[in-house]
């Protein structure tokens, strides 16, 4: 039977909008999901913040980032910042 790497294992990904960098190597991304109303079938905007790790301290407020789920390195804070995808226009 073969076992799967470390760097082989499926992590968790989104894509979202950097909402505060005020912090030393730490960013906030709020990530917005469409869901539909069970009862009026409505489609809702729906939004989650998440913590991620910035190590260079990259990211501007607006930015548009990739984050991927990794170890928790605080208490509120499990994501990675992946990548930039967009810069804010300045």
């Amino acid at each position: 039977m073969e076992q799967k790497s470390k760097s082989k294992q499926h992590r968790a990904t989104r894509v979202g909008r950097v909402v505060s960098n005020s912090m030393e190597q730490s960013i906030v991304v709020s990530v917005e999901r469409l869901v539909t109303h069970r009862l009026y079938r409505k489609t809702l905007r729906r939004s989650s913040r998440f913590m991620a790790h910035d190590a260079e301290n990259a990211c501007q407020v607006g930015d548009k980032v990739l984050i991927e789920e990794t170890r928790p390195m605080s208490k509120r804070k499990c994501w990675v910042l992946k990548e930039v995808l967009e810069k804010v226009k300045v």
